[in-house]
This record gives structure tokens, C-alpha cells and sequence, in this order.
């Protein structure tokens, strides 16, 4: 596999048994994989020059033919909370961001798998950028990286949430590898009940997120508990309505174990009546699952 560049090969885009492989076509020990694993993941090094435990012929000979892609430029933005606003410049120049966000014992990051987003539900932003492209497996990474890079001493993440930019299950693939390299012992080691994929609303692919049969969390954005209130603030609704998404989450419940999670915004006067919480606890108890209601800003 090699950079967008096409023409030095990104290191932080491999797996281990991708390291593995390019060591060996190189004839280097079998153990220098694990040595640039652990410069890459767990001491997040950005130029090979750092990996000091290398010859500086084998630096030398990396420096030249291959790469680190992370983010080009940051920009950092705090609250009076705690929380801070990641900007990333991706090395194409585009620009995503993530979230950094203290919780009492937890530390969540909350993370962008595309640059921008098809979907335009009427309450996000991001819907209203169009889809620029979706994020490669080691631009999602970088975020947690970069996120690590500027923790406290005493900090240290608990939680990934795929709900930043962008629908997660719309970069599938590109997703799929990134939690790989996220949960990976020779990568960053995370929990995968740690790790929750949050979606829109698509119907196939919470059915295949299901057959992967991994232990990481389901989010479902529903907002309205009726498909003619949900249509009206998500178009995907349209196309994958509350009855295949009740069929399909059931499905990723038994296939997995894992409850789903409702998130559900209160918009003043929209979906905050009695009646629709009794359209809630209607789908609340057709779906093993349990329910976040948000403040809308």
C-alpha cells in the first residue's frame, strides 16, 4: 500500500502484517517491524530520524523511500469546559476537525471519517460542505494521535466515537481499518467496547458492520421517533425509514450483544412533546437499546 502521494510508502497507513511484509522484502530482521510499530503508534514519531533504535543506514534508507503521513497544521481550540476543538490540514491541503470532550472519568474524542458529508440532515453543518472525499484509514488514526499528542500528563483517552464529520458507514472500508489499527496490540491497543460508530441511518451498513461481528458500539442519530418528522430533518430517512433500521439494528444486536444507542437532539417545539415521547418509548421497545437525549447547542 502507498501514500496518496504515489511515491514513497506511507508507513502509518499499514498494518502490522504490512510492516512485517515490507520489512522483510527490505531482508531486515523480523524485529524491526515491531521497533517502527511502536515509533509510529505508541511514541508517535513524525520523521524516521527519531527512531533511534535503528541503524542510521536503515533511517537513512526509510527517510528516502518512505513516509509518515500526518496532519500538516493544527489548530486548537478550547473551551472554559475542557473541551478542545482539533483543525487538521490533511497533507492535500483539505481540512477536517475533532473533538476533544472531558466528562467527569471519561475523555472522549469524537472523530471525522470524511471531508464533508452527503447527507445534509437539517440540523449539521457539515451537510451543508457537500463531500470534498472520505478520509483514508491513517488520516482517521492521526486524529487519535494527534489528540494524544496534546494531553495532559495525568489524561488519557477512554472513548473514540466515530460522529464527527462525514457518515461513517458512507467510508466503510476506510473505517473498518482505522479501528483495526486503533484496537490493534502492535497499534494503539484500544478496547473496541470502547470505540462507537455512530451513523445516520444506513441500513446495509449496519447490517454488515454486524456480520464483522466485533465488539465496538453502535450509535444511531434518530432525532425524531417518526418517519414523517425524521424525513423532514434527514433526508437519509427516505431511503432507510425506521422500520428497516429497526430490522437491521435488531439484527447487529443479536449477531454482536451490544445494545444501540439512541441519540436523540431536543429541537424546541419539534420533537419534544409528549406525544413524541411516546413515539420514542414505542421504538424504544422494539430495539434493545439505550437512549442519550442532547441539548441542541
Amino acid at each position: 500500500m502507498v501514500s496518496h502521494t504515489a511515491t514513497r510508502h506511507n508507513l502509518l497507513a499499514l498494518t502490522e502484517s504490512g510492516i512485517a511484509a515490507f520489512v522483510a522484502s527490505l531482508g531486515w530482521p523480523a524485529y524491526r517491524a515491531a521497533q517502527i510499530l511502536r515509533w509510529l503508534y505508541q511514541e508517535r514519531v513524525r520523521t524516521f530520524a527519531e527512531m533511534s533504535n535503528l541503524s542510521q543506514k536503515d533511517r537513512e534508507h526509510l527517510t528516502s523511500t518512505c513516509s509518515i503521513d500526518r496532519a500538516t497544521d493544527v489548530q486548537i481550540f478550547a473551551s472554559q469546559d475542557g473541551t478542545k476543538k482539533f483543525v487538521l490540514t490533511l497533507t492535500d491541503g483539505k481540512q477536517v476537525e475533532c473533538v476533544l470532550i472531558p466528562d467527569e472519568d471519561r475523555l472522549t474524542l469524537c472523530l471525522s471519517t470524511q471531508v464533508g458529508c452527503t447527507l445534509d440532515c437539517g440540523f449539521c453543518l457539515t451537510g451543508t460542505l457537500g463531500l470534498t472525499r472520505n478520509l483514508r484509514a491513517h488520516e482517521i488514526l492521526d486524529q487519535v494521535l494527534l489528540a494524544q499528542d496534546h494531553l495532559d500528563p495525568n489524561q488519557r483517552l477512554t472513548n473514540l466515537v466515530f460522529m464527527g464529520m462525514g457518515e461513517p458507514l458512507l467510508n466503510y472500508d476506510n473505517v473498518l481499518q482505522s479501528i483495526y489499527l486503533i484496537t490493534s496490540p502492535e497499534g494503539l491497543n484500544m478496547s473496541q467496547k470502547r470505540i462507537t460508530v455512530s451513523t445516520s441511518g444506513i441500513s446495509r451498513g449496519i447490517v454488515r458492520l454486524a456480520d464483522e461481528n466485533k465488539k465496538f458500539n453502535l450509535a444511531l442519530s434518530l432525532h425524531a421517533a417518526t418517519n414523517e418528522k425524521r424525513d423532514q430533518i434527514m433526508d437519509i430517512n427516505r431511503s432507510n425509514n425506521l422500520e428497516s433500521l429497526v430490522e437491521s439494528m435488531n439484527y447487529f444486536y443479536r449477531k454482536t450483544g451490544n445494545k444501540i444507542t439512541f441519540e436523540y437532539i431536543l429541537f424546541d417545539h419539534f420533537n419534544d412533546s409528549l406525544e413524541d415521547a411516546e413515539h420514542l418509548i414505542s421504538l424504544y421497545h422494539q430495539v434493545p437499546a439505550f437512549v442519550n437525549i442532547i441539548e441542541y447547542n
